[in-house]
Parts: structure tokens; sequence; C-alpha cells
């Protein structure tokens, strides 16, 4: 659904970003993203994304090039959730998560019942209905990525009420795409327990792709069906989890050795043991 091929990307006057990057995201797929700082994860969500175009190679969102679809449309169709989000105004809430719905809207519009429906069951699917009057600063940070994720919802939701992706007569179902970058990052080990379950239950009830940047090694092994290594903006490795998260495969991208293990759970977990020797030197 979601393709990227051969994608190079550099800002003026630096180093390439990203080096001949080429990753899919399947419809209902769950993707990670893996590497260290530095790597080019947030530049390839962007590219990804669409808001950055890449200086060879394509991105393409059902075989259409997403430099040639309307940012309206692929609005409608992709969302971002950034690693942090700082507002000019107080806003509430609903104010915020009703922002995801301007993709809708014509010129000069506002948003009318069907918006403040849509932004209440996104707000309530990600269990933050009861903040909708609060002012969004005084949130806590995992509240706030809660709402944040709400907003993405909004703005992607092109469910019917029995769950099923609208389809119009001659054309292919059309699953959204929720890009999430270092989710993680400024949440507590609580918080980030919380986002992994809420990201799980929101797949398995809205159909959607979803893709998320991290170096939390346990958290993408936990919930991501497939993932990217990425390493000096190019791919060190790419493919189903449990196949990709080796120990030679985290001391290539890290430089740290680590046992990779099998929960009682299901679960893959990975534990860090020390610096590998060719990092040291």
């Amino acid at each position: 659904m979601l393709q990227a091929t051969d994608v190079a990307f550099g800002y003026e006057r630096s180093a390439p970003v990203l080096d001949g990057v080429s990753m899919g995201v399947p419809a209902g797929g769950f993707v990670g993203i893996l590497g260290p700082n530095g790597s080019g994860k947030t530049t390839l969500l962007r590219v990804l994304a669409g808001s950055l175009a890449p200086s060879r190679g394509r991105v393409t969102l059902d075989g259409e090039d997403v430099g040639r679809i309307s940012r309206q449309a692929l609005a409608r169709r992709m969302a971002v959730v950034p690693q942090e989000t700082r507002l000019a105004f107080d806003y509430t809430v609903l104010e915020v998560v009703l922002m995801g719905r301007y993709p809708h809207l014509r010129a000069f519009e506002i948003e009318g019942p069907a918006d403040f429906a849509i932004a209440r069951e996104a707000l309530a699917a990600t269990g933050t209905l009861a903040l909708q009057d609060r002012a969004f600063e005084t949130l806590s940070g995992g509240e706030k990525q809660r709402v944040i994720i709400a907003a993405a919802l909004a703005q992607i939701h092109t469910q019917t009420t029995a769950g099923t992706p609208v389809q119009t007569a001659g054309t292919a179902v059309q699953h959204p795409v929720l890009l999430l970058d270092e989710p993680t990052a400024a949440l507590d080990l609580a918080y980030q327990l919380e986002l992994a379950a809420l990201l799980r239950d929101l797949q398995a009830r809205i159909p959607m792709a979803i893709v998320v940047s991290t170096h939390d090694l346990n958290f993408a092994a936990g919930l991501c069906s497939s993932l990217v290594l990425l390493r000096g903006g190019k791919v060190l490795a790419s493919g189903p989890t449990g196949d990709v998260l080796t120990p030679a495969a985290i001391r290539g991208l890290y430089g740290v050795e680590a046992a990779v293990e099998r929960h009682q759970s299901g679960r893959l977990v990975i534990v860090p043991l020390s610096r590998s020797p060719e990092a040291r030197r």
C-alpha cells in the first residue's frame, strides 16, 4: 500500500540523510523503523508522509506517487504523530482533536455536528473523552500523546459506523496510515505500556496501517509485525520482526551485544549486555 523505492534525501549543504532506502507498508501492517539517533528515522517518516520530497526514488500510496496527490487528499489518508507537540494558544483537548478535521473542510467552512461526533469518537477510542474540556497544556505527557493520536484518528477517519473502510464503486478499499515518530521518547514505563496497548487495540478495531519510528527495541518487538533497521541513512536489514531482530543485527545497528529471547508470553525480549568490542574502537 505505502511503498518507498530507492529513496534518497539530503538537507541543503549536508551529507545525504537517506541513501537508497526501500521499504513497504502493507494494508493493515504494523512496521517499525529502528535505528540510533541520527540514523534518518524522522526524515524517513517525513518522506513517507509526503512532507519532504526525495531527491531520488519515489514514495507511492496505492501505486500513486505521493508528490502528485493533493495535500488535502493525502492528509485524509495519512496522519503523523510527532515526537512533541507545542501549541501557540491555550486550546482545549476537544479543540486540538477537531484540528484533525481540517482536511475534510472546504474553504471557510467550520466544523459541523458530524466533525464533533468524529472528534469525540476519536477521544473515546484513545480513552481521553473525559478530558475534552481540559486545557491541553495541563495534561500529563501520556495524556497529551493520547490526545494527539486522537487528533490523528479524527484526521484519517474514513470508516463507517460498522468499522469498515469506505469503498466507492469501482475503487479499491483505502486504508488509512498512522505514522508515529518516537512515541515513547518522553514517557515513563507505565505510559509506554499504555501506549503499546492503545496502538494494539486501535489496529485491532480500525483497519489501518501503522508505522512507528523508535530506538526502543522491546517496544518495537512487542508491537511490530515487521521492521526496517536504519543506520547512517541506509537499510541494514528489513523483514518480519522475528527474523530481523537478532543479536548480530542489534550489534550492527547499535554496536551493542544483546541477548534476544522468547518470553513465555510469546514476545521477543531484548536484553542489552555490553558495548561490542568493535564499537569501542
